[in-house]
């Protein structure tokens, strides 16, 4: 194959992930985006509000890491396309909730079709991607999911502010319904590793004698887990509340509250680009991640002192999005290397449950200080994660130049 041929299968293969990547971060925050229809039309309270986001979360996690079974065994390629299509059936159900307990079950099932998208995700491009260009489709990965987030409330609440918010939930089931079939279309490019490569790689593992769950003994992997944890905590604090706090914090509008928080997801995505660059020429992942959420902290607590103008604010709140998402590429690269080979699918599912454990506590915890009425408390406790975030990392890192661990494929 020769190097035109080659950019073009890769291309082609980070540009499909990366589209159904962004397709389950827009679901990340439908509930989220709709929590000023969603509070008065069922009589809610925001701590109610964030169980159910704890839910989606919570199931995700758990199916997550036994996705990255299922992935390993099978297919990433099959596992991929039957999760987009829960998302779109969710979607559905939920724009038909009359009860509590109807929401509650929507979210449920949206969380079932959000747990297969890392490990099937992370498996297609380390399997489909040469590894020259494997950090900028990290990089790319990670900004897709970044818009998908940006796009969600700029999508859903135009919708329901110019309809109602179960037109808005039925307008956002068409978009996984498009792009899983544009995955069906392009499908070929998604195929599964060779089985004979895949046989050959179960008798490597065998004859090392190891197990399947061999990898849960590697220290590395549970400290990855930690930082998703912890970082998925700060995360979690501004997708839910970090609007309805700078509307307290600074009397601004909600529509500006909610500009705030898109910048902060789009430059979060430039510091991606930039990102993938930066972790290509670099060893030391962790020290660029401890750096990022070093900076990150800091801004954060500047936004919960509320002593600049509104406008800047905003701005604020877009430099936090910028350097933690320089960090992004360094840290999927530094999970990668935490992988052993033949085991992509499981180690990421595993890993990445983190960040569904942490965004499933991180609603309950800053909607119980929105209930307090303390919205200068949801920042704070943004900085404070950001900060253990720095721990993990560290963690990481002189673990990982200690112990040598295979790289996958």
């Amino acid at each position: 194959m020769n190097d035109k041929t080659l950019l073009r299968q890769d291309a082609r293969v980070i540009t499909l992930v990366g589209l159904a990547h962004g397709t389950s971060h827009f679901y990340h925050v439908i509930l989220a985006a709709l929590i000023p229809w969603l509070k008065p039309e069922f009589g809610l309270s925001y701590s109610e509000l964030g169980l159910l986001m704890t839910v989606f979360f919570v199931v995700s996690g758990v199916g997550q890491a036994m996705a990255g079974f299922i992935v390993d065994r099978f297919s990433a390629r099959t596992v991929l396309f039957s999760g987009i299509a829960l998302l779109g059936l969710s979607a559905v159900m939920l724009s038909s909730a009359h009860s509590y307990a109807q929401l509650m079950l929507g979210a449920l099932l949206a969380g079932c079709g959000n747990s297969v998208f890392h490990p099937a995700d992370y498996t297609l491009l380390n399997q489909r991607v040469s590894k020259a260009r494997l950090a900028h489709g990290f990089s790319v990965h990670g900004i897709s999911g970044n818009i998908g987030w940006a796009l969600s409330p700029l999508f859903l609440t135009f919708v329901a502010g110019r309809t109602d918010w179960r037109t808005a939930l039925l307008c956002a089931a068409v978009l996984p319904l498009a792009v899983l079939a544009l995955l069906v279309w392009n499908r070929h490019a998604l195929r599964p590793e060779p089985a004979a490569v895949l046989v050959a790689g179960k008798h490597a593992v065998a004859a090392a004698g190891e197990g399947p769950f061999s990898f849960l003994k590697l220290k590395v992997v549970w400290l990855c887990f930690a930082f998703f944890l912890i970082s998925a905590v700060a995360l979690a604090g501004i997708q839910t509340f970090a609007s309805t706090s700078l509307v307290s914090l600074y009397g601004m509008s909600l529509g500006t509250a909610t500009s705030a928080y898109t910048c902060f997801m789009m430059a979060s995505a430039a510091g991606m680009a930039y990102g993938g660059f930066l972790g290509a020429g670099s060893r030391n992942h962790d020290r660029i991640i401890m750096l990022a959420f070093g900076s990150a902290a800091v801004l954060s607590l500047v936004l919960a002192a509320a002593v600049v103008p509104g406008w800047m604010a905003v701005v604020l709140m877009g430099l936090i999005g910028l350097v933690t998402g320089i960090s992004g590429p360094s840290r999927d690269l530094m999970i990668r290397g935490a992988a052993p080979a033949n085991a992509t699918g499981r180690v990421f599912g595993v890993v990445y449950s983190g960040l569904d454990s942490g965004l499933a506590l991180g609603p309950l915890l800053f909607g119980a200080l929105m209930d307090a009425h303390h919205p200068a408390g949801v920042f704070v406790g943004i900085a404070v994660f950001q900060a253990l975030v720095i721990l993990t990392a560290a963690g990481v890192g002189s673990n990982s130049r200690v112990t040598a661990v295979p790289k996958t494929a």
